[in-house]
């Protein structure tokens, strides 16, 4: 269905993406981990074709997607739609004509600028949003909402695409373990239920164990780890972080759980010291 083939990408002298290459051959949902600077973000601009390749393929239903230009690659970027870290909502706007301007590259130039839609597309985002459980903040403005809240609308807009795969470039980074848990959810439903792949950047483990079908691990650029969640052991985590023997998975941890045992620990530490 997918397929990545020495995806490369360099800026100036150096590599952020170096020679990538992996098949997705049914809808799934994968996570891709790495420290920061390990090349995840600019792979998935790639992927959507956000940023060019340097070098290397990108095939979708053995078509080439990395030498569309004009209409056909934005015909790309509507079946392959973006999710960002930080929303990019427009704050002023209501949420549902945020959801909406994921039509835009289906629309006219004057419908654009007049701000017009169909009935049927505004029914479609209210949809949307009573699906993701935040269809009562329909007429408020984004920026009245909570960061959980906007990343909902932000996938909102994606799905108003009705897209083959889905892009989440850090979903969950700015959010609160509960919000973090709300938006995988809402990830992971919307593989199982639209069989839609989605590809996450992910810094947690267990946020990738446990929503992920397959995980991807990159360091320094290049992919060092492709496997299933129970093949992603510490030593392999370490692998890809390239720690030592002190690596700790809490320190990456968005459990609530975790956070709360760590919370617990740290008091017990601090008591021991008074």
């Amino acid at each position: 269905m997918l397929e990545v083939n020495q995806l490369t990408k360099t800026f100036g002298t150096k590599t952020a993406v170096d020679s990538v290459s992996f098949k997705v051959e049914r809808p799934i949902m994968i996570g891709i981990i790495g420290r920061s600077g390990a090349g995840k973000s600019t792979l998935l601009r790639m992927l959507n074709r956000l940023s060019d390749a340097s070098e290397g393929t990108i095939t979708y239903d053995g078509k080439d997607v990395t030498s569309r230009t004009g209409a056909a690659k934005r015909s790309w970027q509507s079946e392959c739609a973006m999710i960002f870290q930080q929303f990019n909502l427009v704050p002023r706007m209501d949420v549902v004509s945020n959801v909406l301007h994921g039509t835009l590259n289906s629309r006219s130039t004057l419908a654009t600028m007049f701000n017009l839609y169909p009935q049927s597309d505004i029914h479609k985002a209210i949809e949307i949003l009573d699906r993701l459980g935040i269809a009562q903040q329909a007429a408020q403005r984004a920026e009245a909402l909570s960061g959980g809240q906007q990343q909902r609308v932000a996938i909102a807009r994606a799905l108003m695409q009705d897209p083959q795969i889905i892009l989440a470039d850090e979903p969950i980074a700015s959010l609160d373990p509960m919000n973090a848990q709300i938006v995988m959810e809402a990830l992971r439903t919307i593989h199982e239920e639209d069989g839609r792949t989605v590809i996450a950047n992910l810094h947690t483990l267990d946020t990738a164990r446990r929503y992920c079908d397959r995980v991807i691990g990159m360091r320094d650029g290049r992919v060092v780890f492709d496997g299933t969640p129970e093949q992603l052991t510490t030593g392999a985590a370490r692998d890809i972080y390239g720690a030592d023997a002190s690596f700790s998975e809490e320190s990456t941890s968005t459990s609530i759980e975790t956070l709360d045992t760590a919370a617990a620990r740290a008091i017990r530490e601090a008591e021991a010291v008074v």
